[in-house]
């Protein structure tokens, strides 16, 4: 459990620490998970914002572009998918969710709805061809992402019949339907960080088989190499979120550095 609690920890702390700067004055982390402003210093951006409000033709100053491009090449060279993990709030709501679907045993309605990992990216696109053609960031007017994170520090509101409606989707409809599916924010962050060093490795002299891992995988695809080959996860889906790690008791998976995997491995 320890990556689990060092998950929640992360995105607590995260929570914690915007809600200091805008109730108590604590100025941390200030702004939210769009804008933010590290030490009253360092801008942090969401790229995909700033990529929405480009399209949209809005002036973008220099903090924000250097935001963006902090944030865009921490997760590109180091982080992968990280964001959707460690650091999102609705990440918590779909976990909870798909933790009570695996413990009630519910899977009627899934077998009946057929989604593909596509339609993130169909969304990506249409949110910035709205984008475009309505001059606002589209995808941040309906963000649950925003709508939670808001709701966190200044109180729920309306937002909680957005978060519930997440909460529902991936209970009884489809698992992890919401993050592995539809949200355009983990589709675009799976391009950026497909290249990311941070890699989960897999060694099929350790593995037995058992399966567990794909059985706690979010993005179940890209274990395809379990019981199969040596490997690191080389697809951009992956979250790094560690829950295969934590349920292998062969300890054939663990995190590695994929230029010292693939380097060894020739």
């Amino acid at each position: 459990m320890r990556y689990l609690i060092s998950r929640r920890i992360t995105q607590v702390s995260i929570i914690l620490l915007y809600m200091a700067a805008n109730i108590w004055g604590v100025k941390i982390l200030e702004g939210n998970l769009s804008s933010s402003l590290l030490l009253g210093t360092v801008p942090l951006s969401d790229p995909f914002a700033v990529l929405q409000m480009f399209v949209a033709g809005s002036i973008i100053t220099m903090d924000i572009f250097i935001g963006a491009l902090i944030i865009t090449i921490f997760y590109a060279l180091i982080g992968g998918r990280m964001f959707c993990s460690w650091v999102c709030p609705i990440n918590i709501v779909t976990d909870a969710a798909n933790l009570l679907r695996r413990k009630l045993g519910i899977s009627a309605i899934q077998k009946r709805v057929y989604m593909s990992r596509n339609i993130r990216y169909w969304v990506l696109g249409l949110s910035l061809l709205l984008s475009f053609l309505m001059g606002l960031t589209a995808f941040e007017l309906i963000s649950p992402i925003s709508i939670l994170h808001r709701g966190l520090i200044f109180g729920m509101g309306f937002g909680l019949s957005v978060v519930l409606i997440i909460f529902f989707f991936d209970l009884l409809v489809h698992e992890n339907g919401w993050c592995g599916y539809v949200c355009p924010l983990g589709g675009f962050y799976s391009l950026i960080g497909k290249y990311s060093l941070i890699r989960v490795a897999h060694n099929t002299q350790k593995c037995t088989e058992c399966m567990e891992c794909k059985v706690v995988c979010p993005e179940k695809e890209v274990l395809f190499m379990v019981g199969k080959s040596s490997e690191t996860v080389e697809m951009g889906a992956c979250t790094n979120c560690a829950r295969c790690i934590e349920v292998c008791n062969d300890d054939a998976l663990n995190f590695s550095i994929r230029s010292y995997i693939n380097k060894n491995r020739s």
